[in-house]
């Protein structure tokens, strides 16, 4: 079990390789989240478009716009 409160369960839009970094993107009820990864973590993990994922996300900031 994490700490993280805001986890959204999803699915993987896209993996986009780099040499050092992986860009993710997973579909969560139509929106967009965008993560950036280290490239051995994607592998590892074995990520690929379709993948269910739960992304987790815990910030000390998170702004909002009006």
């Amino acid at each position: 079990m994490l700490s993280a409160r805001n986890q959204l369960k999803g699915t993987i839009k896209s993996v986009k390789l780099g040499n050092v970094m992986a860009e993710v993107v997973v579909d969560v009820g139509g929106l967009e989240i965008v993560s950036a990864i280290t490239k051995g973590s994607a592998e590892s993990l074995g990520l690929k478009k379709g993948d269910a994922v739960t992304a987790v996300i815990k910030s000390t900031e998170v702004m909002i716009d009006k």
